[in-house]
């Protein structure tokens, strides 16, 4: 007879279908995606749903609210959506202010939602951050649907498995990892973009590219130019394919919830989050990653991981997508004369715990980790940055 005092121990394995739809005019009377999506899953119930838009998107979708409401009600049958379509805020400075956090809690009780609901979050990628909390925090998680309406996060963050708030002035302190019930990346959504927004997508592609897929980082370089002047068949495609490696990373990896002290997927991040945070977000995320991956380029090249030419050839394809590869940020220091940018290697490793993991290449898509970074190097390659931005005329 075992002793009371054994150790139990038994494998949970769970198993998660994540699903991407990619369609245009979802809310269109004949578009059935989120229809089918949200298929009854009781029998003669039809299934409760409240949408959250990114209120950014009024102005180029002013309509948006009243196409929603009249897609549920020709399928009220089907579909019960409880309210009006309901405003969050937008941008990365939303994800500072917990109160928003609170009011969607407080709709999801009022409205009795259960884990059988669904929660509809269409916006950029810090709404879908924000809502995404909330809702997985609620009742221990109710069903999630995204609708990734830029190129940065449809190609990316909102196919992903994780949502956050910041909080202590750090990025993303809060959160879970909570799979969607699905994600519908509707390309229509990009066409009313500003500039800046429909570039964003761009960068994290050739992050994906240059860790994973040489192929897709020559695919990326030849369509540059249309990409540049952000022409659909190219932005869908580059989106499409960037979604789908960045999935496949989850699915594959072996640690889709980052157990581990590794995050692949965040080449040339440690600086990006920095960036974003000592510049008060004025840096988006997209921008901020540009000018991360540069860094990260030029420290592979010195460290002889990778040939010089190599990481000129990214940095020189990341720019004629329209990005800057430098900031005056980067070279800051603080009262004691210490560089406000290197502080950023150490709250990367806190965010993960264990060792200091951060990913280079050694090749066009051949993303490798170190455990270590010199940094002389890193300001050298800071140092190699600003004098390239100096070096460019001025428009």
């Amino acid at each position: 007879m075992p002793s009371r005092f054994a150790t139990i121990n038994r494998n949970i394995r769970l198993d998660f279908n994540h699903r991407v739809y990619f369609t245009r005019d979802s809310f269109s009377p004949t578009n059935e995606t989120l229809a089918d999506i949200l298929q009854p899953k009781r029998k003669g119930q039809p299934t409760k749903a409240i949408v959250y838009i990114d209120e950014g998107l009024l102005d180029s979708m002013p309509n948006l609210p009243k196409q929603i409401e009249s897609y549920f009600r020709s399928r009220e049958d089907r579909l019960d959506l409880v309210c009006s379509p309901k405003f969050s805020s937008g941008g990365e400075p939303a994800k500072n202010n917990f109160d928003y956090i609170e009011r969607i809690w407080t709709d999801l009780n009022e409205h009795a939602m259960c884990r059988h609901s669904y929660v509809i979050v269409i916006g950029g990628g810090a709404a879908l951050d924000m809502v995404g909390f909330a809702t997985a925090t609620a009742h221990r998680g109710l069903r999630l649907v995204r609708f990734p309406t830029t190129s940065l996060s449809q190609g990316d963050g909102g196919v992903g498995v994780k949502n956050g708030v910041n909080y202590f002035g750090k990025k993303n302190w809060v959160g879970t990892f909570a799979v969607p019930d699905a994600v519908v990346n509707d390309f229509s959504f990009l066409r009313g973009l500003p500039s800046n927004q429909k570039r964003a997508g761009f960068v994290e592609a050739v992050k994906v590219a240059l860790i994973r897929d040489r192929s897709f980082f020559e695919q990326i370089e030849e369509r540059a130019d249309e990409l540049a002047t952000f022409e659909m068949d190219a932005m869908e495609q580059v989106i499409r394919k960037s979604a789908a490696l960045h999935l496949d990373h989850i699915a594959s990896s072996g640690d889709p919830f980052e157990k581990g002290s590794a995050r692949p997927l965040d080449f040339g991040h440690w600086v990006a989050h920095k960036l974003e945070q000592l510049s008060d977000f004025r840096i988006g995320h997209g921008d901020a990653v540009a000018i991360g991956l540069a860094v990260d380029l030029l420290y592979s090249a010195r460290i002889g991981l990778v040939k010089e030419a190599t990481a000129y050839r990214a940095i020189d394809l990341i720019e004629r997508l329209g990005f800057s590869t430098y900031d005056t940020i980067l070279h800051q220091v603080d009262k004691d004369d210490i560089s406000v940018i290197l502080k950023g290697l150490d709250e990367f490793r806190e965010h993960l715990g264990g060792e200091l993991t951060i990913t280079l290449i050694q090749g066009i898509g051949e993303g490798v980790e170190v455990h270590a970074m010199d940094k002389m190097h890193i300001k050298s390659a800071l140092d190699e940055l600003r004098e390239r931005h100096l070096a460019i005329p001025a428009k």
